[in-house]
C-alpha cells in the first residue's frame, strides 16, 4: 500500500467530498475524550485499515476542523510546527504532560503516554 494513498480510495465524487478513509479517522479523532489522546497506529488499529502514515496524512490535510491534537505520535513528542497551538490545548483539557528538562529542545513538555493513552474502551461504546 502507498503511504500517499488511503486504503480503499476511489476517489470518486465530488471535489468537496471526503475520501472514505478520511472520514472514518476524523469521526475517530471526534470520539476521544477530552484530556486523552490516540496514536496514529491507534486509529489505524481501531479501524482495523490502514496504518499511522495514512492516519497523519489524513489528519495533515483534512483534521483542521476536529481536535487534531488528539491523535500523536505514539512517542509523545508535540507535532512539529504546531507545538504551542497543541500545548494549548492540552493545558486545557487536563491531557497528563511530562514537564521537560532543560536539557530538551525548546523546554517543551512531552505527553504522557501512559496516563493520556485511550484505548477506545472506556468512556464511549464499542467502534465501528
Amino acid at each position: 500500500m502507498s503511504e500517499q494513498s488511503f486504503p480503499e480510495d476511489t476517489r470518486e465524487g465530488s471535489p468537496d467530498e471526503l475520501p472514505e478513509y478520511a472520514e472514518r479517522v476524523l469521526e475517530v479523532a471526534e470520539l476521544i475524550p477530552r484530556g486523552r489522546v490516540m496514536t496514529y497506529g491507534d486509529v489505524a488499529e481501531w479501524l482495523e485499515e490502514g496504518g499511522p502514515r495514512q492516519v497523519g496524512r489524513v489528519m495533515s490535510l483534512y483534521g483542521g476542523a476536529a481536535p487534531w491534537w488528539r491523535v500523536v505520535r505514539a512517542d509523545g513528542v508535540l507535532l512539529p510546527g504546531h507545538e504551542l497551538g497543541a500545548l494549548d490545548h492540552y493545558r486545557a483539557e487536563g491531557t497528563p504532560l511530562k514537564e521537560a528538562g532543560r536539557a530538551a529542545d525548546g523546554h517543551l513538555p512531552r505527553l504522557d503516554m501512559k496516563r493520556a493513552r485511550w484505548d477506545g474502551d472506556a468512556d464511549a461504546g464499542a467502534h465501528t
